[in-house]
């Protein structure tokens, strides 16, 4: 048979009681970070060319484009190679694979004149609709033809929500052309 442990629940003292301790000590720490703040003087403020309150950025005016980091993933976007092909080979995978489920794909076939027509096929409709897409990655790294790219582009806007979903024609237009061999994980990206 299993021992019973019996565990003592600490006694609290008379101040912690009172929660006053702990609300003091956050006045404090709030206060010393909007003193810190007035001067100028916060924690990252010279990197990020802030307005002296702070490290709030000022969007319109300032942009993050110089301080986004290595590791950022922003919109999706489909790539062409050097002969203006369509990389994209309708595996649906990234559709699969998407959390949100934001990608939708009709698969199409080549035109049968189309010099490549036997050897692969090609998306009819590719849709992504931002106001689903959470930037996750994981279509970029499950596409086996290195089609779709997560770009350093974060201002995403429409006035409707028509607009927030980027059509086959949209995706290459923000995607453009990879020349030259691009592997997933290289420099090149």
């Amino acid at each position: 048979m299993a021992e019973i442990k019996v565990i003592k629940r600490p006694q609290l003292s008379l101040g912690d009681k009172l929660y006053l301790p702990a609300i003091a000590k956050g006045l404090f720490l709030t206060f010393t970070h909007a003193i810190s703040s007035l001067r100028g003087t916060t924690r990252g403020a010279k990197k990020m060319r802030s307005s002296g309150l702070g490290v709030t950025m000022q969007y319109p005016e300032e942009k993050w484009d110089d301080s986004l980091p290595e590791y950022y993933r922003g919109v999706p976007a489909l790539v062409t190679n050097e002969e203006d092909r369509e990389k994209c080979v309708s595996c649906q995978l990234c559709e699969f694979i998407c959390p949100p489920k934001a990608i939708k794909i009709t698969p199409g076939e080549i035109p049968s004149d189309d010099p490549w027509a036997k050897v692969e096929k090609r998306p009819q409709a590719f849709d992504i609709d931002m106001t689903r897409c959470i930037y996750c990655g994981m279509c970029e790294e499950v596409c086996p033809e290195e089609a779709i790219f997560l770009r350093k582009d974060y201002v995403v806007t429409g006035s409707d929500r028509s607009e927030m979903v980027h059509d086959k024609d949209r995706l290459y237009e923000i995607g453009g052309k990879r020349v030259g061999l691009v592997n997933k994980w290289n420099d090149l990206k």
